[in-house]
């Protein structure tokens, strides 16, 4: 057996972890490249510049060279497999000294819905909608095996500056869902994210930080106590490589991640710019459920909400139950919201018609009370009795009255 193989397990797995090192997450180049012809040759081909743009070949080239890796020598295949074999190595190493694992499409932990991403490119248009293919690895720490966990998972979003109103719904619906059995995903991120953490852990479940940085980095830093505890109770994964600083541009690619390995995406409290936004039209794109929580009219926090759920295919939630019912089983419904029970309820049209007749203080004869209805006066004498009996009116000088208080 070669060295690539004891390291890493297979040239193809070796070779994944090397583009993954060597290239940004999410590029379509190289996505294609790799479906076309695999990832060993895909390799070859980038470290060469061969069949693909000279962006990308650039930015490859500027990746060696920050690796301490030079011009290759001897044949195509001994230079992709030394560049593999090294970086690989590497990425082994690294995960072990920080207790974390390296995931890629050919083991079985590997969560299976984030393929889908290959559907959703934009060809044509700008980077962040054309480079959304699925990541090459995936770094994992953890003690929850990652594939069972997303297979039955919700995605939580929305605004780092939220309210009081935001705090509370996102805390009780990842609190439920947890409960309910559902791991629950979000961005590790200030405000929404962090608090839908932090309800799972609450409830004793599972939830999954996705992070846009190295398994190594702690961003933001005044939520490193919450990502030890997910580490050592949920799942802490990561497409970039130890040592990536969380970008901008990198936090966006990475709610395509979190869009794709769930079932569906709430978004509670987003403003008209907010990331969050970008979440859920992964979702839209994935045939995910999109759910938005709706807020007050008045406040900026939930312009976002409210533009999106102006868009067709967005779902209004506002409780556990109706998340469930969007992405369970077929059969889990949400139970229907009644108003509170009142004692009239349980009269039937004409009982009901009758009371309305009967005042208050004045009191009506048989007759008067049917006519004010517009009932018939035998419908009225016999609805008058089961009326006092169920002590909704009294009877008095010879006609009836309301009671001062009816009871149920």
């Amino acid at each position: 057996m070669s060295g690539i193989d004891q390291a890493a397990g297979g040239i193809d797995r070796a070779a994944r972890l090397a583009l993954a090192h060597l290239v940004e997450p999410g590029s379509r180049e190289l996505g294609l490249l790799v479906r076309g012809v695999g990832a060993p040759e895909a390799l070859i081909l980038a470290l060469h510049g061969v069949g693909v743009t000279e962006a990308f070949a650039g930015a490859v080239r500027a990746r060696l060279n920050a690796a301490g890796i030079g011009p290759g020598t001897g044949s195509a295949d001994a230079w992709g497999e030394l560049v593999a074999r090294t970086l690989a190595d590497t990425m082994t190493e690294r995960a072990g000294q920080l207790g974390a694992r390296i995931v890629t499409a050919t083991d079985d932990e590997w969560p299976r819905a984030v393929d889908d991403l290959t559907r959703v490119s934009r060809e044509g248009a700008d980077a962040l909608r054309r480079d959304t293919d699925p990541p090459l690895c995936l770094w994992v720490r953890g003690p929850v095996r990652l594939g069972e966990a997303l297979e039955r998972s919700v995605s939580i979003v929305g605004a780092r500056a939220m309210t009081g109103y935001g705090q509370f719904v996102a805390s009780e619906l990842a609190f439920g869902l947890a409960e309910r059995g559902w791991a629950v995903v979000s961005g590790g991120a200030l405000g929404v994210d962090v608090t839908a953490h932090r309800g799972a852990l609450g409830a004793g479940g599972v939830t999954c930080a996705v992070l846009a940085c190295g398994i190594d980095q702690v961003y933001p830093v005044s939520n490193s106590a919450v990502f030890e505890r997910i580490a050592e109770e949920g799942i802490l994964l990561t497409e970039w490589p130890p040592g990536t600083r969380p970008h901008k541009t990198r936090f966006l690619t990475r709610n395509r991640v979190i869009a794709a390995a769930t079932r569906g995406t709430v978004m509670v409290e987003a403003g008209s710019r907010s990331g969050a936004r970008n979440t859920l039209g992964y979702a839209r794109r994935l045939e995910r459920s999109a759910m938005v929580v709706p807020g007050p009219i008045t406040s900026a926090m939930s312009v976002g909400c409210h533009v999106e759920l102006r868009t067709p295919g967005t779902v209004l939630v506002t409780r556990v139950d109706e998340i469930v019912e969007e992405v369970g089983r077929l059969g889990e419904l949400a139970d229907p919201i009644h108003g509170e029970e009142r004692p009239e309820d349980a009269l039937d049209a004409v009982q009901a018609r009758v009371l309305d007749a009967v005042a208050p203080r004045t009191v009506r004869s048989a007759e008067e009370i049917a006519a004010l209805a517009g009932v018939a006066g035998r419908d009225a004498r016999r609805s008058l009795p089961v009326l006092e009996q169920h002590g909704f009116i009294v009877r008095a000088d010879g006609g009836y009255r309301l009671a001062p208080r009816p009871r149920s």
